[in-house]
Order: C-alpha cells, then structure tokens, then sequence
C-alpha cells in the first residue's frame, strides 16, 4: 500500500471519523444488543430517512431534520410501548416502516430520488467534509461522556431492571436516555455506512465481542477494537480498490465473525 494515501486530506477526515463513529456505535450498539434491541439502530435509520428527505425538500442541513425526527420518533415509540403495552419487536417494526414510508412519500413531493438521497441511503465517508468531520467528533464526545457519567445506571438497567429500580435508579428514564443517544448515534453515523447498513455497525462487532465471553468492560473494549479495525482497513480498502467503503466495512465485519464462530467452534474460545 503506498503510502501516499495518507497525505491527502479527505482520506484523514474519512479515518478519524469513521474511527470515531466506529467507537460510538460499538459503545452504544452493546447496550442494545444486550437489551434484545439490536434492530432498534436500523429502525432509527429508517425513521432519519424521512427526516433526510424533509431536509432536502424544505433547503434544510439534511442531517439536522435528521436528527430532529430520529430523537422524536425514538422518544414517541418509546412511550407508545411504554403506555399500551406493546412488544419491542412491534414497536420496532412500526417504526421502522412508518420512516421509511414517510421518507419515500417525501421523496415522491420532492420529484424523486437525488445524488444526495443516494449518499445518505449507501453512505459517503470518502466525501466528508470539514465541518461534518467536526460534528462528527463533538457528537462522539458528547454521548460518550453522558454514557461515562450515567454508566452504572445504564448498566443495571440493561441487565435487570428490577434491580436497578430497587437500587434506587429510575428505570424508565434510563430507558428514554438509551433510546435518546441511540437516535443521535444513527443520525451521527449515516454519513459513513448510510441509512440501510448502519445496523451493521451496532450489531456485528458486538455479537462478535460477546462471543469471547468475557465481562462487560472487555466485551466492550473487544468491540471497539473490532469495529475500529473493520471501518479503518474498510476505508482503506475500498479506496483502493476504487469499491464502496459502507459495504466493505461491513463485509469486512462479517468476515471477523465468521472467524470468531470458527474460532468458537474449535473449542479455542471460552464457551
């Protein structure tokens, strides 16, 4: 690989936040996975695709009706299930369609699909600017440093709720700050594996991880090191060889838990 490929600016921009996208989604894809919420990520996504197209219907920053319609729809869902009682996979399903569905009916008003619409769909990290990099970055730190200071509250919730509510921790808004920085994470990601393969990101590198049996801060760190690795050589790789970096990653991905199950297989992990 030459290096030359380090000296250009777009390729340090793509590095740095596909890194720091990647820590975010391990980090709070492990709190879903572990709550049984794994498709939760990509029922967000579908729900910031109508927020995108609004976005680019009304001359709107995509990402920020993005955002704005992600938290709310995690938030209503949530209370929705909450107060009649409805199962998650329901609720995750009704999100999941009613985004996409609000999304293509905006996309039709609009006068179809875009280059835009198609950047935000399969992702576009080798295009990312300054100012996106930048968001990028003071959205990780933000939601990193809320999941550091609620920490042991978000961790007695995911493994027992009846514990955490006995131990004096207030379940159901836990509940709420999960799904919250859940919807922020989504949003903050799409622009490197795009609306339909962002669940990837939350999903794989963590049932990977857990596969290792080890506790939660190694699972955790385990998953980190796995998804930073896949999106940085997924990068490098797809520029290379002039490919879609969204799909190599997760592919990339894939491969690593092909090979941890084979490794489990073996019997050379811990069972």
């Amino acid at each position: 690989m030459s290096l030359e490929i380090f000296s250009y600016g777009f390729m340090h921009r793509a590095l740095i936040s596909g890194a720091a996208i990647a820590v975010l989604c391990s980090v709070v894809g492990l709190f879903l996975v572990l709550r049984r919420y794994s498709l939760f990520g990509d029922a967000i996504a579908h729900s910031s695709f109508g927020g995108i197209a609004l976005g680019l219907l009304a001359g709107v920053y995509p990402l920020w009706t993005a955002y704005g319609v992600s938290i709310a729809s995690a938030l209503v869902i949530t209370r929705v299930r909450d107060k009649y009682n409805i199962s998650g996979d329901a609720s995750i399903a009704i999100l999941l369609s009613s985004g996409i569905a609000a999304g293509l009916v905006i996309i039709g008003l609009s006068g179809g699909f875009t280059v835009d619409i198609f950047s935000f769909l399969f992702g576009s990290i080798l295009l990312v600017g300054m100012d996106d990099a930048i968001l990028v970055l003071v959205m990780a730190g933000i939601i990193l440093m809320i999941v550091l200071l609620f920490y042991r509250q978000l961790l007695y919730s995911t493994f027992s709720e009846e514990q955490a509510q006995v131990s004096g921790i207030h379940v159901q808004r836990i509940n709420y700050l999960i799904v919250l920085i859940a919807g922020i994470t989504v949003v903050t990601s799409i622009q490197l594996v795009g609306v339909l393969l962002i669940s990837a990101l939350f999903v794989i590198p963590n049932v990977t991880a857990i596969m290792y049996g080890r506790g939660f801060l190694h699972t955790a760190v385990i998953s980190v090191i796995l998804s930073v690795s896949a999106v940085v050589a997924g990068i490098l790789i797809s520029y290379l060889l002039d490919i879609t970096p969204a799909g190599t990653i997760v592919l990339l991905s894939i491969g690593m838990l092909g090979c941890t199950m084979g490794l489990k297989s073996a019997g050379l992990l811990s069972r």
